[in-house]
Order: C-alpha cells, then sequence, then structure tokens
C-alpha cells in the first residue's frame, strides 16, 4: 500500500514538472500584461512618470506626440534645450514631448529617477512630461519600445534603437508618421517641418 501511494505521488510530480517546463514563457511584449500585447497604437500603453504615477499614453490622443529616449551623460544630451525649444513654441498648438530615460547605451544614464529629473530640470528646464526610466533595446526591452522597433506593429519605421535620442511622431490620432535619429536636432528643419505639417 505504502508503495502505491509513493508511486502515485512519484507519477504526480513528474507530471507537473513536465507541464512546467514545457509552459510558454512570456515574451516581453506580453509580459506587461494581455493589454499592452494587443496594443493596436502607442496610445495603449501606460508607464510610469519619472515621480513613479501611472500615465495613460491614450491621455494625449488629439495631440501631436514627439517621443524621446534620452540620456544625462551622452554627447547628445544638450538637445535637451531643444526638445524644451519645441515643447515652448508649439505646446499651444497641440505639441507634447515625452521623455524616456534608458541607459542601454554605454552607461550614459546610470542615475535614479530623483536624480535624473533633477538634472533635467535644473540644467534645461524641461518643463515636457518625463517617465520613468525603462530599455528601450535588448531583451528587456519595454513593450512600448518594442511596439515602436517591430516589423509587425510599425512596418514603416521599425528598426533597433541606434542610440540615445531617437525620436518618433505620433500624429493626433495615434499613428507613428515619422522617426528621426540621434544627428536629427530638435531644432532642424527636417522635424519642424514633420511637426507642423502634424499640427496642421
Amino acid at each position: 500500500m505504502k508503495k502505491t501511494i509513493l508511486w502515485t505521488a512519484v507519477v504526480a510530480v513528474s507530471i507537473a514538472v513536465a507541464a512546467f517546463a514545457t509552459t510558454p514563457v512570456p515574451n516581453a511584449l506580453t509580459a506587461k500584461g494581455s493589454h499592452e500585447a494587443t496594443a493596436k497604437s502607442v496610445l495603449d500603453f501606460t508607464l510610469k512618470s519619472i515621480d513613479g504615477k501611472d500615465v495613460s499614453l491614450g491621455s494625449y490622443r488629439g495631440s501631436v506626440v514627439l517621443i524621446v529616449n534620452v540620456a544625462s551623460k551622452c554627447g547628445y544630451t544638450p538637445q535637451y534645450e531643444g526638445l524644451q525649444a519645441l515643447y515652448k513654441r508649439y505646446r499651444e498648438k497641440g505639441l507634447v514631448v515625452l521623455g524616456f530615460p534608458a541607459n542601454n547605451f554605454m552607461g550614459q544614464e546610470p542615475g535614479t529617477n530623483e536624480e535624473i529629473k533633477t538634472f533635467c530640470t535644473q540644467k534645461y528646464n524641461v518643463t515636457f512630461p518625463m517617465f520613468s526610466k525603462i530599455s528601450v533595446k535588448g531583451d528587456d526591452i519595454h513593450p512600448l519600445y518594442q511596439f515602436l522597433t517591430s516589423k509587425e506593429t510599425n512596418p514603416e519605421f521599425a528598426g533597433d534603437i541606434t542610440w540615445n535620442f531617437n525620436k518618433f511622431l505620433i500624429d493626433r490620432t495615434g499613428k507613428i508618421v515619422a522617426r528621426f535619429e540621434t544627428k536629427d536636432k530638435p531644432e532642424s528643419e527636417k522635424v519642424v517641418q514633420a511637426i507642423e505639417k502634424s499640427l496642421n
């Protein structure tokens, strides 16, 4: 009787282990929840502000949005000044700039969210919305950036983030309408023309 019970227990454990081993592991997109895994637009995502509060990007529906992965210790960090100038110039017309700190490139964003916020506000007088630090590339990529860079969800402007201060322009309906590389300064004619076109 004892042998039968012991054998039954062994079989049960073996079945449980086999079931666990064959259970699919969620990828970076589904790990954040089924809602974001089925996102049809950038506006379907919710992220933490730099102060740790949940912010639905859907709250920016009706605005033109410029999404930028930022860093505090990069040769391109002075672009904060251009981004703030854009925000100030076009805010009343419906532009919002969203900054997403990321430490993916040579450790150029090592600080805490509090340190990043202090740096941005004191050195560049940033007033546009800043978000908590995320990953924009690699195995731990945030679902928002997986959406922005995947051919399946953004076929026209897909591709890995190449460096700090890559930029995505989103129109008032949530459609991605342009992408700019790091070298494209916020105040450049290329960027300004695309923003003005989306605002009109």
